[in-house]
């Protein structure tokens, strides 16, 4: 996968946004030095978002995730979002990695997102879903996540509008 390099990033903050170790992005990207913006480095282990016909988007606001498959929409799914509206980040991410039950409030099914902290997860409170009560993740009924990790790959796009 290629990362674009965005303002304020170093090769430490994308080796954790990615959860790849800094070794691994020297090795997938010889000769790195000092990172510019716009600047395209390669994520070793994820693969391209363009061979992955799925892509999810996620509506802030409207507290709604929305599946597609090839551009057509498949699913919209109900959510809860950070508390404030810059508490769930706003930007284009990617699927990096999953966990089942991971444990505390996350519910049964945790997908964590490129950007450090960040993730979709289900829920041990469903009547939070629709709500904005999260600290800036993506919560979903267990369920529904259960149903979204069966069929995006790592590397699916999320795209998070206000």
């Amino acid at each position: 996968m290629i990362h674009v390099v965005k303002p304020g990033e170093t090769l430490s903050s994308i080796s954790a946004d990615y959860r790849v170790s800094l070794n691994s992005l020297h090795a997938a990207n010889p000769g790195i030095g000092h990172l510019h913006v716009g600047q395209r480095i390669r994520i070793p282990g994820l693969p391209e978002p363009s061979t992955i016909p799925y892509t999810i988007q996620v509506s802030v606001n409207k507290r709604r995730l929305s599946l597609f498959h090839n551009g057509r929409l498949m699913r919209i799914f109900p959510i809860a979002v950070g508390k404030m509206l810059t508490r769930t980040p706003p930007g284009e991410f990617v699927i990096v990695n999953r966990q089942i039950n991971p444990g505390g409030p996350y519910g049964v099914m945790w997908l964590t997102l490129s950007k450090h902290g960040y993730g979709i997860h289900g829920t041990n409170d469903p009547g939070s879903i629709g709500k904005a009560v999260s600290h800036g993740c993506i919560r979903m009924y267990n369920r529904d996540v259960l149903q979204l990790a069966e069929i995006v790959p790592n590397g699916t796009q999320v795209i998070i509008k206000p």
